[in-house]
């Protein structure tokens, strides 16, 4: 690492860190309603958002400062193991295209704002509906603190802060700042600033990969050079080369399935996907996402050049910022570290926005005050939305690095384990509630005990997702492990249940709901809670 400040890179960074501020600030006025004082307004902007609005706020929100980092440094640090985000996106869309319209319309039929207000609607059961927000809320925390990670990664290698020697106050002033404009215009303009911002942010990230993928190679002697040095590398360390060895393929696919199934649980995915317009914008993104996965992997591929560019890093995570700072011009290592930093940005307000929703909307509402207008529901959100950014910066500065991408693995754990009650639920309501509950504890259960005995050399608790499968005893995935316990107790006690005739909750879903489009009659927007349907 370099020292000293990187005076030309810093201005660079400040500059677009300051223009996104303002297009944050400057989104509240953008697409202004009548009235503002509501999830729908707040929450998911509207549900007003097109095609390419849709496309660049899902990409901002799935495609993250920690993707930009963690990815290549994965490849980086294990070679072509690190390339399992690229299957895994590919093999999230065309899930994703089956279920996510049928969701959409039934949410806008209905009014619902979060996953969780459907699980309620579908299966009668505020207990399953509470057990889906909780989980998203814990899941969402650690993932914001790996958004305010990226940042940190890009100021350490920038060289502001004071240095280690510095004390807290001084050194971690510039996280304080990001994070307080984040609060600021995330409190202000709700899910219209992410969605403004994300243009930035991608068109930045997508600049930034195409020199790379160009630029790097060319200085480092072409691609084949590349290739050799880090198959050099991972051929000397006893990893046999650049493909993983054959007891790695099943962590490798269970991975790579897992988090495909995960992925779209995470309540920012869903808030996202609920602010668009129509459910053929949901379709058109299904269809045009996977543009991301190609970016994904030529991002990966900055791994490999990291190694032939001889970067030596303590922290892994810093391997990519620093082969920016080495290999660029100043002044576009500045738009690098920008296209990172403002890729922190974005997603964690979608997050943070996500978290609040599940919280105002499944635990404030149901359990604390059933009778909360639309005004007071946004209050409480916004303010919840504060909440959780300041936990969020709280786990990064008072934990280890490490154990904050442990906690985000975890909670990737534990948001699959939602998948039976709301994918299931957009296609039957077969399954019983109280067996959906018992699978899902079950499963979260089995996941995060074992994932409590695994050790790292860092650490002897939470220090990795994978585990011997049991009855199969290859080293997989503990995610899908858990998954599929899951959905065997639920499978099981439904049978049971139904034979006993146990008390299933009221649908109040229909159908029909299922496929309808904004225009079809009886689409309603987000209704008061004295005259929206019962929850049941």
């Amino acid at each position: 690492m370099k020292n000293g400040v990187n005076g030309v890179a810093l201005g660079v960074f400040v500059f677009f860190f300051l223009a996104v501020t303002v297009l944050g600030f400057l989104a509240a006025r953008w697409r202004r309603p009548d009235n503002e004082h509501s999830l729908d307004e707040w929450g998911l902007g509207g549900r007003s958002f097109g095609t390419w609005v849709t496309w660049f706020l899902l990409g901002g929100d799935l495609y993250t400062a920690y993707t930009f980092v963690a990815v290549p440094a994965a490849v980086y640090a294990a070679g072509a193991a690190g390339f399992f985000a690229v299957p895994y996106t590919i093999l999230v869309y065309p899930l994703i295209f089956t279920f996510l319209p049928r969701l959409w319309s039934v949410s806008h039929r209905h009014g619902y704002v979060t996953t969780s207000d459907f699980v309620r609607g579908r299966f009668g059961s505020k207990g399953l509906s509470l057990a889906v927000a909780v989980t998203g809320i814990l899941a969402t925390m650690p993932y914001i603190a790996l958004q305010l990670v990226g940042i940190q990664a890009v100021l350490d290698v920038l060289g502001v802060g004071g240095g280690a020697h510095a004390n807290w106050f001084v050194k971690d002033l510039p996280l304080f700042i990001a994070f307080g404009v984040l609060a600021a215009y995330t409190y202000s303009s709700g899910l219209r600033a992410p969605a403004l911002i994300a243009f930035v942010k991608d068109s930045l990230i997508y600049i930034v990969i195409a020199v790379a993928i160009i630029y790097i190679p060319i200085k480092l002697g072409g691609f084949g050079s590349v290739f050799a040095k880090a198959g050099a590398k991972f051929t000397a360390a006893g990893a046999g080369g650049l493909v993983p060895a054959p007891a790695g393929q099943w962590t490798y696919a269970t991975l790579a399935l897992g988090s495909a199934l995960a992925l779209f649980m995470y309540p920012h995915s869903i808030t996202a996907t609920l602010s668009s317009k129509s459910r053929e914008v949901i379709r058109r993104n299904t269809t045009l996402l996977p543009l991301y996965s190609l970016m994904l992997g030529l991002l990966a591929l900055l791994g490999f050049m990291a190694i032939a560019a001889g970067v030596k890093v303590t922290n892994g995570q810093l391997a990519i910022p620093q082969l920016f700072e080495d290999m660029f011009p100043a002044w576009f290592a500045g738009v690098a570290f920008a296209a990172i930093g403002i890729g922190a940005l974005v997603p964690a307000a979608i997050m943070s926005i996500a978290a609040a929703n599940l919280f105002t909307r499944n635990i404030y509402r149901d359990f604390i005050k059933p009778d909360a207008t639309p005004a007071q529901e946004t209050r409480v959100s916004k303010l919840v939305s504060l909440l959780v950014k300041v936990g969020a910066l709280v786990f990064v500065l008072t934990m280890d690095k490490t154990v904050a991408i442990n906690f985000q693995l975890l909670g990737g754990i534990w948001i699959l384990q939602t998948f039976p009650a709301l994918v299931g639920g957009l296609f039957t309501r077969w399954f019983h509630r109280w067996a959906l509950l018992a699978g899902w504890a079950v499963g979260m259960i089995y996941g995060t005990l074992a994932a409590y005995g695994v050790a790292s050399p860092t650490q002897a608790h939470f220090g990795g997702s994978s585990k011997e499968i049991p009855g199969i005893g290859e080293i997989g995935y503990i995610g899908l492990t858990a998954f599929v316990l899951n959905v065997v107790v639920t499978v099981v006690l439904t049978f049971a249940l139904k034979a006993f005739k146990a008390p299933e909750g009221v649908d109040e879903t229909s159908p029909a709901d299922y496929t309808a489009d904004a225009g079809d009659p009886g689409v309603q927007a987000e209704l008061p809670p004295a005259t929206a349907a019962p929850a049941h």
